[in-house]
Parts: structure tokens; sequence; C-alpha cells
């Protein structure tokens, strides 16, 4: 069997990716710090997965098991004869990956492995192939550099399935038991890949991944934010109940056909698969089983207020494009208002609203003029 090595075993890892890999004919290698998940996984060599919603199925993932990621010299073994890589680690993780996979490529370059690898960056992370590249270069001596140059991919992608939470009670009894939607496309940057590209179940490679980076940012995420904080602001607790709500459903609508409108022109999407993409985030938001919260979903809301982030940069994307955003302006007001006590960036987004004002935030932090016609559009809404 091919092999991938898959860094990471958690929610993306083990919900997305091995599921993918295992199902395209792939043996899974997992590196993972957590021993009891790597010792689970090397017991069974399988994994229980449970797809989520209106037609619920559960899978067992075969042809996996694991190594510690404080091994290097395992890990490097495991690189050397590897046909394939990925990372869903999480970007502040990035630096350890980079580092047990410099061990792995100056292994297949001292034992002449002219075949390239790729791998494949599952991380919510901005130019992620560039900030990991860097990361990489730094962990290698500069006699290596020409090897890891010409033989190693670096794969861009966007990532779109829901994983919810698991049940504290069923974590205890199964640690590598997942739960996840049944969304599963794959789409990654085709320019990323070295040699030939493979065969992966829900992959699709684009030459353009921009527009779909864009166009999940300015869609998923924008949907996702403006549901949290519309909800909060009602006082529910789930994604589900906010989206059930009708007057948010058609804010969250509305505001999809904003970004849409801009998304179609810029990077010419056909207008019916926007719109189909449209219907199908807005029923998936409405999944129960995923039990996603307001609170969860909502958190960050600093950065999530930040230029070119999925509010400020929705609304901005939506005006170059001719549409005014009304209803991403009311998302943008709810966040504003977000005040969740557990919440780090929550309470200081609070106590600079509450002391500096609503002119302070929208100038220093989301970077818009406060007597613009976003921050009018903006304003009429906190009332």
């Amino acid at each position: 069997m091919k092999k991938v090595v898959q860094f990471g075993a958690g929610n993306i890892g083990r919900g997305f990716l091995g599921q993918l890999f295992s199902e395209s004919g792939y043996k899974v290698v997992f590196v993972e710090v957590r021993q009891e998940i790597v010792s689970l996984l090397n017991k069974r060599g399988y994994y229980k997965l449970k797809i989520v919603g209106d037609n619920p199925q559960e899978l067992i993932i075969k042809n996996v098991r694991a190594v510690n990621g404080k091994d290097k010299d395992k890990v490097a073994w495991e690189i050397k004869t590897a046909d394939l890589m990925a990372s869903a680690v999480g970007a502040k993780n990035l630096p350890s990956v980079a580092s047990l996979i410099a061990g792995g490529m100056i292994e297949r370059c001292k034992n002449n492995i002219e075949k390239p690898i790729n791998l494949i960056i599952c991380e919510n992370l901005p130019k992620s192939s560039k900030v990991f590249r860097d990361y990489l270069f730094k962990k290698i001596e500069k006699r290596y550099w020409e090897y890891v140059t010409s033989h190693l991919g670096l794969v861009e992608s966007v990532i779109s399935r829901m994983v919810p939470v698991i049940p504290p009670e069923i974590r205890k009894s199964d640690p590598t038991f997942i739960m996840t939607e049944s969304y599963s496309i794959l789409p990654v940057d085709k320019i990323g890949f070295k040699g030939e590209i493979p065969k992966i179940k829900g992959m699709i490679p684009y030459d353009n991944l921009i527009a779909y980076e864009e166009q999940k940012l300015f869609t998923h995420n924008t949907a996702h934010a403006i549901c949290a904080y519309l909800g909060y602001r009602k006082g529910y607790k789930y994604i589900w109940e906010s989206i059930e709500d009708k007057e948010i459903r058609d804010i969250v609508r509305g505001a999809l056909m904003e970004t849409g409108n801009a998304l179609i022109k810029k990077h010419h999407f056909k207008p019916q698969e926007q719109r189909d993409l449209i219907d199908d985030l807005i029923q998936r938001l409405g999944n129960r089983a995923l039990g996603d919260t307001v609170a969860r979903v909502g958190r960050d809301p600093i950065r999530k207020l930040s230029p070119g982030e999925r509010l400020i940069g929705a609304a901005e994307l939506s005006y170059k494009y001719g549409t005014v955003p009304e209803n991403i302006a009311k998302g943008i007001a709810s966040a504003l208002l977000f005040d969740e006590k557990e919440d780090e960036e929550a309470k200081k987004l609070t106590s600079l609203r509450e002391e500096k004002g609503i002119d302070y935030i929208l100038r220093n932090i989301c970077r818009i003029n406060p007597q613009g016609k976003l921050a009018q559009l903006i304003k009429k809404n906190l009332t």
C-alpha cells in the first residue's frame, strides 16, 4: 500500500484527512504527541468515525497506525518511506512539524530518493506554504536546500468540514472516536505539487486556489460568524438555534448574497454554483447533531473584526464590487457587542467599547474611517 504521514490526529486529522486517505487506499501513519491516542491507534489499527446529520453513518477507518511526534528518528524513518504527507496541527505547531519534516527530508536525501514527496498543508493560515517554507529552511543545513526545494512540494488547501465537540463521556470511553459532518471536498493548490498529483477522494486541485480560499473565508466563515454574533445577541446557545430563527437566517442569506455577488465578479464563479453553495451552507449550519455553540464560534472577536477578515473584509469586498453590505453590517454590529464572559478577547473588546467608544474600535481594530459609509452602516445597527 502507499503510505501517507499525517501530522496531527485531532479533529481534522482523524475527522477528515484520515478518512479521505484511508478510503483512497493509503496506509495512514499519524504523527501525534498524545501517547494515549498513539497507543490506541497502534493497538486497534482502526478508529470509529460517525457522520452526523440527516443521513448518519458509522464508519470504521482502517489501515491506520501512529508514531509519537517526540520520537524524531521514528518520524524521519516514516517520512523516508512515505509517498505523501499532510499536516493538521494548528498554525502555532507548524515549527515543530517543520523540524520533523527537515529530519525526514535529510534521510530521503542521504538515501538518494529521487521521487518527490508532497505535504498538503491543512491549516487555517494565510500563505501557509510560504510560512512553512520559512520554518523549514531554518531547520535544515544549506547543503540540503537544493534537494528539499526540488523534491518537496508544499500544497495549500481549503478546509471547510465542520467537526463537533465530542462529549466528555464519549471521549473518555474511546479517545479515538470522532464525529463529523458529511461534507468532504478538499480544494488544493495544483501549482504546489511536485511530480505526479496523487488521486485522493474528495481532493480537487485548482490552478487558482486563492479564489477558493476567498470563497471559503467570505462564504463559510462570514456566515458562521454572523450567525454566531446575531444568535448571541438574541440569547441562543447553539448555531442551529440561531439559523432556525427566520430573521437571522434572512440576514445570513442576505450577507452571503452580498459577498457572493462580489466573488462572482472577482473570480468568475458561476452564479448558480455560488447560490448552491449558499443553500448548502445554510443547511449545514442547521445540523443539530454538530452541537456547535455561538460562544465557541464567536470567540476571538477582535481577530474576526480585523482588516481583511471574515466581517470587515467581506464588507469591503462587497463595496468594491458594487454591493452595499447592509446585512454584513448587521453582523459586524453584533460582533462589536459580543461580551461573552469566558472569552478573553470579548472581555477586552467590551472594555475598549466602554472606555474608548465604538469609533476607537472602528479606527484601531477594524481599520476603517469611523465617519465613512461602512461605519455609518454599522452604527445604525448598534441600537
